[in-house]
């Protein structure tokens, strides 16, 4: 090995090291192309018909999908192969085991993990724009990727939004739930598909809620959401900017997982005070990263650091605004932001594996 490969001169490479790291490398670019597999068995609900059924053969799958035996049979060996379905030999059978039907088959539950994957195909599929941004500093659009990202994004935040932004986030806000039951005004900025301000919405039936995204088909999708739970009396969703969505004399506005996505978001805080009734709060909701990139060395820090540079800061630069975060600035750089924009009162009042929520005011 020579200088040229990054190596000092005369230096001795230990050799141990190395192979363990290659270990490392191939397992994480095994776990990279087992990502389709895994999206696959989301999308056409192999997970799903596998739940509960007990030990089924590679025929009798195919047959509960409406699916071709030859490619069930060949992801379920990869599947066996990434440990996430066992195989019995002796009756060529396979079996998903319920604590991995948890994760992997039923969106419903907190645990659900799967939906994920949905947004490969579109970070894969924009990587050569990232590349020519990489070189000239400019942005990569939220709208210029695929719909799997708007899709996967939805199915990835929802699981964790059922479980704790009613029974734990808002009860963490100060007089919230209060004001919510007896009947408040509500907006849900960067409301993506609506799955955030529904969820509000069925749990506080004499509240009105506003959901505000700049993504027009995000917003078509969030009014699909709402006619189909027929909410249509207390949920309106419109094509707006966190700078300019109209209305005032709100009690509480919210910003899900979007804030570090934003172009200003010291000007989509600014809006938010201008728009607060008095004694209202805002509600942000951030990725639990960490400024210090040494504490993002764990599972979940790596994920978001990793959606940072694909979709997050990409994001963020291509509204050439004053800012652009990516999703691990801190709580001190978003406490600050804050404070500049009129919301001088900061709180950490909840947080998950995934996130950490933010009671922000006057």
């Amino acid at each position: 090995m020579t200088a040229s490969a990054g190596v000092s001169p005369g230096a001795a490479v230990d050799e141990d090291r190395v192979q363990r790291f290659l270990e490392k490398v191939i397992t994480d670019t095994g776990a990279a192309v087992a990502g389709l597999c895994t999206s696959l068995g989301d999308r056409l609900g192999l997970y799903t018909a596998m739940a509960g059924a007990g030990p089924l053969t590679s025929a009798q799958l195919a047959a509960r999908t409406g699916l071709a035996e030859r490619y069930v049979r060949e992801w379920l060996a990869a599947q066996v192969a990434g440990e996430y379905i066992g195989y019995a030999p002796g009756t060529d059978t396979y079996l998903l085991p319920d604590e991995h039907a948890a994760v992997l088959a039923d969106p419903d539950l907190p645990t659900y993990a799967a939906g994920f994957s949905t947004l490969l195909q579109a970070i894969y599929a924009t990587e050569d724009t990232l590349m020519e941004a990489f070189r000239t500093g400019e942005g990569v659009g939220w709208e210029e990727h695929g719909p799997a990202l708007f899709a996967g994004s939805a199915k990835f935040f929802r699981p964790g939004y059922a479980a704790s932004l009613v029974p734990e986030w808002l009860t963490a806000l100060d007089g919230v739930v209060e004001k919510l039951e007896r009947g408040a005004r509500v907006a849900d900025v960067g409301c993506g598909y609506g799955y955030s301000t529904t969820l509000m919405a069925q749990a506080f039936p004499r509240s009105h809620f506003d959901g505000f995204d700049f993504h027009r088909p995000s917003v078509e999708a969030a009014r699909g959401l709402v006619a189909e739970q027929g909410l249509e009396d207390r949920v309106s969703f419109e094509v707006a900017t966190a700078q300019d969505f109209p209305g005032e004399d709100f009690d509480l506005i919210t910003f899900f997982d979007c804030l570090h996505d934003i172009g200003d978001p010291g000007g989509a805080l600014h809006h938010a005070e201008q728009a607060l009734a008095d004694g209202g709060t805002c509600m942000v909701v951030e990725p639990n990263a960490s400024a210090d990139a040494q504490e993002n060395a764990n599972p979940i820090g790596r994920a978001l650091t990793a959606a940072s540079v694909a979709v997050c800061l990409p994001s963020a630069l291509a509204q050439h605004g004053p800012q652009a975060l990516g999703n691990h600035a801190g709580e001190e750089a978003m406490r600050q932001i804050a404070d500049e924009a009129g919301l001088h009162h900061w709180r950490l009042a909840a947080e998950s594996p995934v996130n950490r929520v933010y009671a922000v005011g006057r």
